[in-house]
């Protein structure tokens, strides 16, 4: 080992061990709830995840809000614990979770790069009373974003390809599970774009939605066309 990774190791791995005892510490800790709540608004990475882990109850939409704002602008580990504690809490207060402004960063947290996060905010989306606030927002988006992988080509391999076509593919998925409160013309507009685009995962996506029940003969056309898609993925729906 040259002395400039000796270096390197004797910088990061005291930082690694001294957040893994605070954590340890921090786990240990009867943490009254008002703590918490202060960890959760101005504290370091390690108490953010902390305090999101071991929050247990909420009082108000205030305190939901606190929560929540952790979801976007923070470190992954405290996005992810967030998304797992957001999941619990919406089935228990799913009342305090009702504003435009959790709308807002839920429509952030369900394009996260970091995957399980989409996994836990998706699924609570269709349990709350923001989805007409939500919905036309998440159908903006997911057309923008269809205009910027269209651009693209997916050969490249470029990081900003990637990640606009993981942005894409988490709409989608998220359409699928508010399906039953979004119309057909508007689901139309996307679907006719998204089964031509390369991207096997976004097609995937499109065969899945079409899976549904549609009365409707050009997305019946659409479906019968990826059944026919070369990747299995696609034509399995």
């Amino acid at each position: 080992m040259n002395t400039a990774d000796k270096n390197l190791n004797n910088s990061y791995y005291p930082t690694l061990n001294e957040n893994f005892t605070k954590a340890l510490c921090l786990m240990d800790e009867n943490i009254p709830h008002e703590k918490i709540l202060s960890m959760l608004n101005c504290g370091n990475i390690v108490q953010k995840q902390i305090a999101a882990l071991k929050i247990d109850c909420l009082y108000s939409k205030d305190e939901a809000l606190t929560l929540a704002k952790n979801l976007t602008g923070c470190d992954g580990k405290i996005r992810e614990a967030t998304a797992l504690k957001i999941n619990e809490f919406c089935k228990r207060y799913p009342q305090f979770f009702n504003s435009n402004e959790i709308a807002d960063i839920f429509l952030q947290a369900v394009i996260d790069v970091n995957s399980n996060v989409c996994r836990n905010i998706i699924p609570i989306i269709s349990k709350l009373d923001i989805k007409d606030y939500f919905i036309p927002k998440l159908l903006d988006m997911t057309q923008n974003l269809i205009d910027e992988v269209e651009k693209f080509d997916l050969q490249d391999g470029k990081y900003k390809v990637n990640k606009e076509v993981f942005k894409l593919y988490w709409c989608l998925e998220t359409i699928f599970e508010l399906f039953d409160y979004i119309g057909t013309k508007p689901l139309k507009s996307i679907l006719k774009r998204t089964q031509n685009i390369e991207d096997y995962t976004i097609r995937e996506k499109t065969a899945k939605i079409l899976s549904k029940n549609f009365a409707d003969k050009d997305l019946d056309l659409i479906r019968k066309k990826l059944k026919e898609d070369k990747n299995y993925y696609v034509s399995r729906f």
